[in-house]
């Protein structure tokens, strides 16, 4: 371990206060070698690791501190410290959000060895992440004394301090402070969320809190706590379906009272609020009931078609997709969506190269339920001349297995079950679909998915003139679909 190389990246002193991590949001064992060191500080003194070097600045005799990191604390994509180690089955640990940016982007190699992943499941790896933890946090004390006491994270006995005190206090600017200490405590750890959703009058408490944007005067201290209460909630709303229908209960009642503060939050310009805000709204959207409610309130709608647009960031696309996956389960949010221009941006998402695989399933996934209407029928054929069927056929083959069966599916709605317009037929023919509809056949897609795409055959070679005929048998002869 000694003979480990030192890099040559370092970071200044004065940058170092603002470096902090987050432990991810899991508990999975990883084994390392270093496991068997308690003290972390005896470990990088023993790895022959200097934290600091003194370099004298050209011409003047002041001098500055500069921090070298330790290389194996480095994701080998981006050459930062990493959050959120992961390993993958190649034994190689990446910083979570670099190598789920490589994987959404189609690659199945590892970068760096680039053998083939036979699986893109992650390992969390605990113990670096606990060794990057005991590092930053002496290297925070070396460069700059100890943390800042507003930016470090309360301990459990500070934390249920600040809860007796937020339900007293009556000052806006007071719970404000109180709220942000609680949103550092509920990123830091899994145990720190269960503690507050343990909480039974925590959660109605975060409620009120959101509630109160809807009535009365609305003030900027208002909102700001209502967003920070949302942050929490997304934290630690729960995993069971009880949870669940709890929240949804209190969030909906009336109404429906916290969708105001919700949709100033999908409406603020913090890309992480969004995403957050978002996910709750998915969350609570737990039957018919609350996703008519969810649907119905102005303006929700609109903003999570806008954040469907392919310049938006492709978090806040994927959850924008997935909260209109839920809610389109009611036919009356299925005609609203449509008639708001959903299947356009579905369009653009199919007909964009760079799309992750997420994005395009959960783009397939609520066109397929559109295509249940005859009016997103319609849609989906004269959109732009058929290009939106057309980038279904584009991404049949490109995506994953759930992507082929939703995009199947979706043609064997347009083509063979309803067959109300020839433009689809005439579409994937010209796309070379019945090509990649033998290819279906022979795929590892489920059963009834493969019969769609024999009957789909069947109809497009009955609809095909004698030349695209003459075209298919010489391209696809090889191939016996019957």
């Amino acid at each position: 371990l000694h003979s480990l190389p030192s890099p040559p990246f370092t970071y200044s002193k004065s940058s170092i206060s603002s470096f902090s991590l987050h432990p991810p949001n899991f508990y999975f064992p990883a084994f390392s070698p270093l496991q068997i060191f308690s003290d972390c500080s005896f470990l990088f003194h023993f790895l022959g690791f200097s934290f600091f070097q003194t370099q004298k600045s050209m011409g003047r005799d002041e001098t500055e501190t500069y921090i070298t990191v330790p290389s194996f604390f480095k994701c080998p994509i981006s050459l930062d410290v990493m959050r959120s180690p992961v390993s993958l089955c190649t034994g190689v640990t990446y910083d979570r959000a670099s190598i789920q940016r490589w994987l959404d982007g189609g690659n199945n190699t590892c970068p760096a060895t680039m053998q083939v992943l036979r699986t893109k499941d992650f390992v969390p790896n605990l113990t670096l992440q606990r060794l990057i933890k005991a590092w930053s946090d002496s290297v925070g004390r070396y460069a700059s004394g100890s943390p800042a006491p507003n930016r470090k994270v309360p301990t459990t006995e500070e934390v249920n301090e600040s809860l007796s005190r937020l339900r007293l206090e009556k000052d806006d600017e007071i719970r404000l402070e109180i709220l942000s200490r609680i949103v550092r405590f509920a990123k830091d750890s899994d145990a720190n969320r269960a503690f507050l959703s343990g909480n039974k009058d925590f959660v109605p408490m975060l409620v009120d809190i959101i509630a109160a944007v809807d009535g009365g005067i609305r003030t900027t201290t208002k909102i700001k706590l209502a967003l920070l209460a949302l942050r929490i909630l997304d934290a630690i709303k729960g995993s069971t379906e009880g949870d669940r229908e709890r929240l949804s209960n209190l969030m909906l009642a009336n109404g429906g009272d916290c969708l105001t503060a919700i949709l100033l939050a999908i409406q603020s310009g913090n890309l992480e609020l969004k995403i957050e805000s978002v996910r709750v709204l998915e969350w609570i959207a737990s039957d018919a009931k609350s996703k008519l409610v969810i649907a119905e309130r102005d303006g929700i709608l609109q903003e999570l078609i806008k954040s469907i647009s392919t310049e938006s960031d492709p978090s806040l696309i994927e959850a924008s997709l997935s909260l209109l996956i839920t809610i389109s389960k009611s036919k009356r949010v299925r005609s609203k969506l449509i008639a708001a221009k959903t299947i356009t941006k579905i369009k653009d998402i199919l007909l964009t190269e760079t799309t992750s695989v997420a994005v395009a399933e959960k783009s397939l996934k609520l066109l397929e339920t559109l295509s249940s209407k005859r009016e997103g029928r319609s849609e989906i054929c004269g959109s732009d001349g058929g290009r939106c069927v057309e980038g279904v056929v584009k991404k049949m083959l490109k995506v994953s297995t759930t992507a082929t069966e939703h995009a199947v599916t979706i043609l064997w709605c347009l083509c063979y079950v309803f067959r109300e317009d020839k433009t689809a037929d005439e579409t994937v023919e010209r796309s070379n679909g019945v090509t990649k509809l033998l290819v279906v056949i022979q795929s590892n897609c489920s059963p009834m998915v493969r019969q769609m795409a024999k009957d789909l055959i069947k109809v497009l070679k009955l609809n095909s003139s004698a030349t695209a005929l003459a075209a298919y048998e010489t391209k696809t002869t090889h191939i016996t679909p019957f």
